[in-house]
């Protein structure tokens, strides 16, 4: 493959195109390069030591593709992987290269969208799990208080093309009313998935009107803007001609189909395969 200086945006599947599409549509003269870890996807219920290693793994091979840049579009990747991977693997093997997640920039902001300084995440079990987002949160907004709740349903709906049909309604209702079990105080509502911005209509209709909902998208797009902004030198060794390239560990037929949903435009992809 001929090596480009890209920006690699990684997830264990479909969802982090929706992340990349909110980062193509704001810095859209970028080279990219998305890989979806499809065959072994969905990675929210696999043990710390597994993410670690798959995503290190999708990581190296966009490092090999001539990525400078890699965001991992993944809140499981983002939780489990990718301190030890910027700690102990870019230091010593790709010292000049970076991985960022999506944890840290949603958690810097989140505190701007409430009023009454309860907020609800909503993730994986790997994601909850982790407690990262509680971490994270009151890193920036100690004051803040930081209810979870997981739904392990959600990712499976989307993937198989459920979430728009009746019978997607009962666990988003069943997911969304245990969270706000929890709190009446609850008036934001983030989605710490990014396969979740599909239900999103499904979701909105279980919620009162003062309950603020959000996807992380756009948050990751402007920070990642931010960040070319702040780092010229890195800025400086990214080509600009507009290039996007897909390529999964599953088929590539069915990603180019359900890919497209998610990014909201034509996808073509091709398959690879890894070490493992």
């Amino acid at each position: 493959m001929q090596q480009t200086k890209s920006i690699g945006v990684f997830d264990s599947g479909y969802g982090g195109l929706t992340v990349f599409r909110s980062i193509a549509a704001e810095l859209p003269q970028y080279n990219y390069i998305y890989l979806g870890d499809n065959a072994r996807s969905p990675y929210g219920d696999h043990s710390f030591e597994t993410v670690y290693n798959y995503t290190l793994e999708c990581v190296e091979w966009l490092f090999a593709q001539g990525c400078e840049l890699i965001i991992l579009a993944c809140n499981t990747a983002s939780a489990k992987a990718l301190r030890s991977i910027q700690q102990r693997i870019l230091p010593l093997k790709y010292p000049g290269k970076r991985v960022l997640g999506v944890i840290r920039p949603t958690a810097e902001l989140i505190g701007e969208y409430t009023r009454t300084g309860t907020i609800g995440v909503m993730g994986t079990r790997g994601t909850i799990k982790s407690d990262s987002y509680p971490i994270e949160i009151h890193n920036f907004y100690p004051e803040l208080e930081v209810l979870q709740q997981s739904c392990p349903m959600w990712v499976p709906l989307i993937e198989n093309n459920e979430h728009l049909s009746p019978g997607a309604d009962y666990f988003v209702s069943k997911y969304i009313q245990a969270l706000l079990e929890q709190s009446g105080q609850i008036d934001t509502i983030l989605l710490a998935c990014t396969h979740y911005p599909l239900l999103i209509p499904k979701i909105e209709a279980q919620l009162s009107e003062g309950i603020r909902l959000v996807s992380q998208g756009d948050i990751v797009a402007g920070s990642l803007k931010d960040y070319l902004f702040r780092h010229p030198e890195m800025e400086q060794l990214l080509a600009s001609e507009g290039d996007k390239q897909f390529f999964t560990t599953g088929d590539a037929g069915i990603f180019c189909r359900n890919g497209s949903l998610f990014f909201e435009a034509p996808v073509v992809a091709k398959q690879i395969s890894l070490l493992s």
